[in-house]
């Protein structure tokens, strides 16, 4: 696609804030109004659109995907969603944990048992560790207690913790960043632990360089993008 406007703006409508081009509301895949609820956001998103040169790269435009995923594919879906983030939960990563070698488990209890509590004390849900590959069932009360935790956040952040949860594998890590219980950079380095551990030990692979590459940066726009959305 071509650049077609001169003037970016944003503007109130219908209840939120409008990205506008030439006075046009911008709109997402589904012909969607692209409507947002934080000046802060819609002001980031329209700097994406101030930047476009005569041709549009939509892989330079994270904030505006983000968005539009959030208006096209969650708001209307929003069971699905939470399903989808529950099953996250039922295969945390950091409820699964190394038989050995003595220095990776010591690494995974120190790293990830905090993250257990703090689940337990802010949402009332105690998930089970197991070690090794050996599949645990998550007790029904905490999965219930996850349920209605996901309930209360809008389909922006519901969003941002789906992003968040399939980047590190963990609904845990998510909810933590998203809480601001840790920081990205946290979040990053519980969610790339055990590959962080075997490049100490056999040293680093670009094909496993790479993959972590892209884990913390899905984790930072996630991040980016629940402050500015969170911001008003």
């Amino acid at each position: 696609m071509r650049r077609f406007w001169q003037v970016v703006a944003v503007a109130p409508e219908n209840g939120g804030i409008a990205v506008t081009l030439d006075g046009n509301p911008v709109r997402t895949p589904a012909r969607r109004a692209l409507l947002l609820q934080s000046a802060t956001l819609a002001e980031a998103v329209a700097e994406e659109w101030r930047k476009q040169d005569r041709t549009v790269d939509l892989e330079s435009m994270p904030l505006t995907r983000l968005a539009a995923t959030a208006i096209d594919r969650v708001a209307g879906a929003r069971a699905e969603v939470e399903r989808q983030l529950l099953a996250f939960a039922g295969t945390d990563l950091v409820c699964y944990r190394a038989d050995g070698p003595a220095a990776l488990v010591e690494r995974q209890q120190v790293a990830w048992q905090g993250l257990l509590d703090w689940l337990d004390a802010a949402h009332g849900a105690r998930l089970v560790v197991t070690s090794g590959v050996v599949p645990v069932s998550q007790p029904a009360a905490a999965m219930a207690a996850l349920g209605r935790a996901l309930g209360r956040l809008d389909a922006f952040e519901l969003m941002v913790l789906h992003v968040a949860a399939a980047a590190s594998g963990s609904l845990v890590v998510a909810l933590a960043q998203a809480a601001g219980a840790i920081d990205v950079e946290a979040a990053i380095a519980a969610a790339q632990l055990d590959e962080a551990y075997q490049a100490e030990e056999w040293g680093i692979d670009e094909e496993a360089a790479a993959r972590r590459a892209a884990v913390a940066d899905d984790l930072r726009l996630a991040a980016r993008f629940l402050a500015l959305h969170r911001a008003g």
